[in-house]
């Protein structure tokens, strides 16, 4: 598991969130092998938003999937901008909205999805359970 860095962002506790990432994936049981998060800006993620997915938006995450099965392979790039605005927007704390967004690309790469209504539901769900684990855990 990789932490990049493509912005002034960076994590204090990245052993912490390895460990959780893992203990995460292992109760859906699927296995990390290769996972890459990338925290950048909104100028770096539009470009890749655009390219990639035809979506001319700012977003807070978007989520390469290389998994086979139960093995967990991606890339996840994350707008630290966003995740700050939405941590403001929602009246949450920072570290708990980037800890949302990074359990939200796990779930990707573990087959939930977000697009139908109740997808969302189950997805919001997973993500504060993720919340919870990386509390109790930590």
């Amino acid at each position: 598991m990789n932490f990049n860095y493509e912005t002034g962002f960076k994590l204090t506790n990245e052993p912490v969130i390895r460990d959780w990432l893992v203990k995460a994936s292992n109760q859906h049981d699927f296995f990390i092998v290769e996972l890459n998060f990338v925290f950048c800006d909104d100028n770096y993620l539009l470009p890749i938003n655009r390219e990639y997915l035809n979506h001319d938006t700012l977003t807070d995450i978007i989520t390469f999937d290389y998994s086979e099965g139960r093995n967990i392979s991606g890339d996840i790039f994350i707008s630290v901008e966003r995740v700050r605005e939405n941590a403001l927007d929602f009246n949450v704390d920072f570290t708990v909205e980037i800890i949302r967004v990074m359990g939200h690309g796990l779930l990707h790469l573990m087959g939930f999805g977000d697009k139908e209504e109740e997808e969302v539901a189950l997805m919001r769900k997973k993500e504060n359970e993720l919340i919870e684990l990386f509390h109790v855990e930590h």
